[in-house]
């Protein structure tokens, strides 16, 4: 198995962690457990440090880390790799009116810690309903929530 972390090119890596440490629910200090070689040398170039300001961590040790790395020049153009969010947990038996309700809930904690709203698509076609909303983060980053 080969694991993988997310690098996101960022020109404020502190302002990013605190916004997706509450967009994802991830922490700024790798986990304990499960103790893999990863984690550990992580922990190990934590030091004495509380925290890392560039790194994020599932506190679970299960989803790949973010390394935002801070970059000289400012976001241009599309992102070719964005995050796709599901408060809904792909609950296909949840009905459209309980996923809608759970997207927009957390579209409006986002945007109350600096998203910005781009466009919402959705179809209520009985056979595949679907509800998403693409945002950008603080520096501008499309991402989904659905």
């Amino acid at each position: 198995m080969v694991f993988f972390q997310i690098t996101i090119d960022c020109l404020d890596p502190p302002a990013l962690v605190r916004f997706w440490a509450q967009a994802l629910g991830y922490t700024p200090v790798p986990p304990a457990e499960p103790d893999t070689p990863w984690n550990r040398h992580y922990r190990g170039r934590l030091g004495d440090g509380e925290e890392f300001d560039n790194r994020l961590f599932d506190p679970e040790g299960l989803r790949p880390p973010i390394w935002f790395q801070r970059v000289p020049e400012p976001k241009a153009g599309k992102n070719r790799v964005h995050l796709d969010v599901y408060p809904t947990a792909r609950d296909d038996t949840l009905t459209q009116a309980e996923r809608v309700a759970r997207v927009d809930a957390r579209v409006d904690e986002l945007v109350a810690l600096g998203a910005v709203v781009q466009w919402r698509d959705r179809d209520d076609d009985a056979d595949d309903p679907y509800y998403y909303v693409v945002l950008q983060d603080p520096e501008g980053n499309e991402f989904c929530i659905s």
